[in-house]
C-alpha cells in the first residue's frame, strides 16, 4: 500500500490523532441519535446487538432491557427484510410502554427497501458499503474509469432515496464498513486493504455530503486487529485531508470470538485506537450472550474518563514509525530474542515465596516423573524472572533464568541464567552474561551515553517498564528514541499491575501491550501481576495478546461472530464443540459464522470456514472456496475436521515431549 504520509511524516499525523505523547481525544461532530447525542464532547458511548430472531418480539424486548440494565445505551437489531424491518415498530412500541427509551438501531444488509422502511421506525441505520448496493462473489473484475463511475452512479441512485429518508426523519446513520464484506469493485481496484475499507465508506460519505446529510458515523470492522487499527487511522487521516466532517468513530473488532480470546483480540483493537484519542462509540463483539459484552465495552471506555500523563513526554520530532501498515522494528538477535525470532514471554515468579517443579506446571512446564521429562505445552513461557527467589531443581532446556543482579552473582556458572541489571549498575562496566543481559529501562534512562554503550553491546536486551498513567505512549515514546538513535537493541515491553480482576488485566494489558506490537514494537512481554488472578492466566494473556496481534502464532484462532438474529445455529454451543475438537491445531484458522451475511467475507482471513446456509444445515468453505453444500448440522463437525485431514493440517492431539 501506498504510505498516504508522504515526506513530512510528523505534520501528517497530527491528522491521524490529536498528539501520540498526551491523552487528547479527537473532537468530533455531535451526533443526535435519540435523545442520547454521541461525539463532542459526550461520554464514550457503549452499545451491543441482541442476538435473538427480529421476529420474535417478546424475545427482543426481554433481551434488550437485559442489554440496558447491564448499561448499553444503543442497541442494535438486525432487519434483514422488510418483515423485520416492520416488526422493529412493534419491538419498538413494547419498550416504551414498559419505559424504556433506549435508542433502536437497524442493522441493513442487501436490502434497501429494509433500510428506507426501518428509517422511519428506529432512530438509527447501520449501512454496510459491502453490500448495499454493491456486489461481493469473489470476482476479479478490471474496471475502465468509466465503468467505475457507472458503477458509483448506480450506487448513487440506490442509496439516495435512504438519505433523503433519514434526513426527513431525523434518523442517523452508521456508514460500517467490514474488511470481510468488501466489494468485488473495491477489491479490483484497491484489494484486501485499509485503504479499499476506507475508500468504500468515503464513496457513501460523498453522496451524504452533497445531499447536506451529515448525521453520521462510520466504523472500519475487521477480525483482524492490526488491519482494524490500520483503517480507523487512514480514515482520520484521509477525512481531514479531504476536508470531510470529523465524523464520530465506532469502534470494534468483529468476530473477535469468545471467552479471553475474543476479550483480548477486542481490547488489542479497540485500546490502541482509544489510547490515541479515538473513538465516540464500542461495541465488544463476543460469542456470549450481549449482555456480556457490555461490561467489557465500560471497562475499556472507564480507562480514559480522566486520562492524563502522571509527568509531561518529551515531544516527538521525528516519527519514523508507518501507523498505516505493519513493519517489526529492525533489531539484532541475542540468544533467540529480537531479529527474526518470534517475541518471547517472560513470567514472573519474583514474588513467590516458595518455586517447586509444580510452579511451572502454570506457565506451560509439566515434568512427568516415569519418562524423567518436561512436556511443554504451545503456550510454555521461555524465560522466568526470579528476582532474588532460587530453584533447586533441574529446569526445562528450553527455559532461561533471570536473576537479579546480585543474586545472578552467586549462580552466574549455571547454564541459562542471566543478569537483570539497572543502568546505573550497568554503566559502572561490571562483569555481565557473556551470552545475554536484561537492563531495566524507562525512557528517563536513555542518555545519549547509555545508548550509545548499548549499541556497542551484542548481549544487551532492554526490559522497558513505565509509571506513567499514559503509559503506552511513554513506551512508544522510547522506541522512537531508540530508531532515532539507529539503536537496533532487542526490546521487552513491561507493565507491572497490581490488584486488578482477571477481566482486567486481559483488557488494560491487551491494549498497553497490544498497541505497540501493532506497530511492531516490541521482541516480547512481561506481565508482573500482582494479585490480579492465577500464573496460568496471566501467562495465557501474554501468549493470547502476540496471537491477537498476530506476531507470535501458538493457538489456533477462531474468526467467530458474535450472533445475531440471522444466526441460524447456536454460535456459542457449536463454538466450544469445534473448538474442543480442533484447539491443538497450532496455527490454523477456523471461522465459524451464524450465517451468510459476512460468513464468507470475514473468512477471507481463515483457512477453514464452518457457515450456517439455512434451518440445520452447514456450507464448509476452504479459504474463500465453497467445498461441500448444505451439510446436516449433526455432521457439519466430523465433515470439518474431514476437511483439515484432507489437507493434511490435521494432527492428533497430544503433548509435544523434549
Amino acid at each position: 500500500m501506498i504510505n498516504p504520509f508522504g515526506v513530512n511524516q510528523v505534520l501528517q499525523l497530527k491528522q491521524y490523532c490529536n498528539s501520540l505523547i498526551e491523552y487528547s481525544r479527537r473532537k468530533t461532530r455531535v451526533v443526535n441519535i435519540g435523545g442520547v447525542p454521541m461525539g463532542g464532547e459526550n461520554p464514550i458511548r457503549i452499545q451491543s446487538m441482541t442476538t435473538v430472531d427480529t421476529l420474535d418480539t417478546k424475545g427482543s424486548v426481554e433481551q434488550t432491557i437485559r442489554m440496558v440494565e447491564a448499561g448499553c445505551e444503543y442497541v442494535r437489531i438486525t432487519a434483514p427484510s422488510i418483515k423485520e424491518a416492520q416488526n422493529l415498530e412493534v419491538i419498538k412500541k413494547e419498550l416504551r410502554a414498559r419505559g424504556y427509551q433506549v435508542p433502536l438501531i437497524a442493522d441493513i444488509h442487501f436490502t434497501p427497501n429494509a433500510a428506507e422502511l426501518a428509517a422511519r421506525i428506529v432512530e438509527k441505520v447501520r449501512v454496510n458499503p459491502g453490500n448495499y448496493a454493491d456486489k461481493k462473489r469473489f470476482e476479479e473484475i478490471e474496471y475502465t474509469d468509466a465503468t467505475y463511475q457507472a458503477e458509483l452512479d448506480r450506487i448513487r441512485e440506490k442509496f439516495t432515496p435512504l438519505v433523503k429518508i433519514c434526513k426527513e426523519y431525523g434518523t442517523a446513520m452508521r456508514i460500517g464498513t467490514n474488511h470481510g464484506s468488501l466489494s468485488d469493485r473495491i477489491m479490483s481496484r484497491y484489494g484486501d486493504t485499509p485503504l479499499g475499507m476506507v475508500e468504500s465508506a468515503l464513496e457513501f460519505l460523498r453522496i451524504c455530503e452533497d445531499l447536506n446529510y451529515y448525521d453520521i458515523v462510520l466504523s472500519m470492522k475487521a477480525s483482524n486487529p492490526q488491519v482494524m487499527v490500520q483503517a480507523y487511522r487512514l480514515l482520520v487521516q484521509k477525512l481531514e485531508e479531504e476536508s470531510f466532517q470529523p465524523y464520530p468513530l465506532h469502534l470494534g473488532v468483529t468476530e473477535a470470538g469468545d471467552g479471553e480470546d475474543g476479550r483480548i483480540k477486542s481490547s488489542v483493537g479497540i485500546g490502541t485506537l482509544l489510547e490515541d484519542g479515538l473513538g465516540d462509540t464500542i461495541r465488544v463483539s463476543l460469542t456470549e450472550e450481549p449482555e456480556a459484552e457490555v461490561p467489557v465495552a465500560k471497562m475499556l471506555a472507564d480507562r480514559y474518563v480522566n486520562r492524563k500523563a502522571s509527568y509531561p513526554i518529551p515531544e516527538i520530532k521525528h516519527y519514523s514509525i508507518d501507523p498505516f501498515s505493519y513493519t517489526r522494528r529492525k533489531t539484532h538477535e541475542v540468544l533467540n530474542m529480537g531479529g527474526h525470532q518470534v517475541p518471547r514471554v517472560i513470567a514472573d515468579f519474583s514474588m513467590k515465596e516458595k518455586i517447586s517443579v509444580a510452579s511451572l506446571f502454570a506457565v506451560g512446564y509439566q515434568y512427568s516423573v516415569p519418562l524423567d521429562k518436561w512436556n511443554l505445552a504451545d503456550m510454555a513461557c521461555d524465560y522466568i524472572f526470579l528476582g532474588d527467589r532460587t530453584i533447586d531443581f533441574e529446569i526445562p532446556g528450553t527455559l532461561g533464568l533471570i536473576y537479579n543482579y546480585d543474586t545472578w552473582l552467586q549462580y552466574r556458572n549455571r547454564d541459562r541464567v542471566y543478569p537483570f541489571l539497572r543502568p546505573e549498575v550497568y554503566m559502572q562496566g561490571v562483569e555481565k552474561s557473556s551470552q545475554l543481559n536484561f537492563i531495566y529501562t524507562q525512557l528517563k534512562d536513555l542518555s545519549g551515553a547509555f545508548i550509545e554503550r548499548i549499541k556497542k553491546d551484542s548481549t544487551v536486551v532492554l526490559l522497558i517498564d513505565t509509571y506513567n498513567e499514559h503509559g503506552m505512549a511513554e513506551q512508544r515514546r522510547l522506541f522512537v528514541e531508540l530508531q532515532n538513535q539507529d539503536c537496533q537493541v532487542p526490546v521487552i515491553v513491561g507493565r507491572a499491575y497490581a490488584d486488578l480482576s482477571p477481566d482486567q488485566l486481559q483488557l488494560y494489558a491487551a491494549t498497553d501491550l497490544g498497541g505497540l506490537l501493532i506497530d511492531g514494537l516490541g521482541d516480547g512481554v512481561f506481565i508482573a501481576a500482582e494479585r490480579c488472578g492465577s500464573d496460568k492466566m496471566v501467562n495465557e494473556t501474554a501468549f493470547g495478546i502476540l496471537q491477537a496481534t498476530r506476531t507470535r502464532i501458538s493457538k489456533t484462532e477462531y474468526i467467530s461472530c458474535p450472533s445475531c438474529g440471522r444466526t441460524l445455529f447456536d454460535l456459542q454451543e457449536t463454538t466450544a464443540k469445534i473448538r474442543s475438537r480442533t484447539s491443538h491445531l497450532k496455527g490454523i484458522k477456523i471461522g465459524i459464522m451464524g450465517c451468510i451475511v459476512n460468513g464468507p467475507g470475514e473468512m477471507a482471513d481463515a483457512d477453514y470456514g464452518y457457515v450456517g446456509s439455512g434451518p440445520g444445515r452447514i456450507t464448509l468453505y476452504r479459504g474463500k472456496e465453497v467445498v461441500k453444500r448444505n451439510v446436516p448440522t449433526p455432521q457439519a463437525v466430523d465433515a470439518l475436521i474431514e476437511l483439515i485431514r484432507e489437507d493434511k493440517n490435521w494432527i492428533e492431539p497430544q503433548t509435544i515431549t523434549h
